[in-house]
């Protein structure tokens, strides 16, 4: 009793302690779900693994070993089942840009860390915990140094006597090295502005700084709205 008791606790504490740094990494960049919650979820899932295979000492005893039916695989499909929940909690989604995908990711990969740990596969469990880890930290670091794209939801608002046409709006867009993936148009204050809506596509985000500062002196333009997701 007193081997699987130690056994027991090396399967929760080092759950607990893979869950705490996953969610440290997740705290220290500011995401909704941080350190707490990713060692909670890690422990939960070990502990509720633990109560799968050691189902024997729920009745101590009181019915045969051959009337005990252990089947780990079915908590573990309820485990990853339930945490699809808390990880669609931190996805939300603001203009253009889905936030808190990685987060849910994190939050599923560390419940499924708990499971091992839980029921004792400490190899793969410890290689996960360090794989997550490197790709959480490093991989971050890759992204911001390979070329990418970034977008922004663009509104022109004109007073409807002095409305630059379509062709002068897409060249002024063009000339400041983004390009227009989608438009439409609205008439509105009962008739008395005219908005260009678009989403504007670059390969640099200083190009819509840059288109920012030229609309501010824009004599033409009520007003306009840059919003870079």
């Amino acid at each position: 009793m007193p081997d699987e008791a130690t056994t027991i606790l090396i399967n929760l504490g080092t759950a607990w302690l893979a869950g705490s740094l996953i969610g440290l990494e997740r705290s220290y960049h500011g995401r909704p779900a941080g350190f707490r919650t990713h060692a909670l979820v890690c422990v939960a899932s070990a502990l509720l693994m633990l109560v799968s295979t050691h189902q024997a000492e729920w009745v101590g005893g009181l019915l045969p070993d051959s009337a005990i039916r252990t089947d780990p695989t079915r908590m573990a499909q309820g485990i990853m089942t339930g945490i699809g929940f808390l990880g669609a909690g931190v996805i939300f989604k603001e203009g253009l840009t889905v936030h808190g995908l990685t987060t849910a990711a994190s939050i599923w990969v560390t419940s499924a860390l708990g499971i091992l740990f839980g029921i004792g596969f400490l190899y793969p469990a410890v290689i996960v915990t360090v794989v997550t880890l490197v790709t959480l930290s490093l991989f971050r670091w890759v992204e911001s140094h390979l070329p990418s794209e970034f977008y922004a939801d663009h509104v022109i608002s004109y007073p409807i006597e002095s409305v630059d046409d379509e062709s002068k709006v897409r060249a002024m867009i063009a000339t400041h090295g983004c390009a227009i993936k989608s438009m439409s148009y609205r008439l509105a204050e009962r008739g008395t502005i005219y908005r260009y809506h678009m989403v504007l596509q670059t390969h640099d985000k200083d190009n819509l700084v840059k288109l920012a500062a030229h609309l501010r002196a824009s004599k033409t333009i009520l007003e306009f709205r840059l919003a870079i997701t």
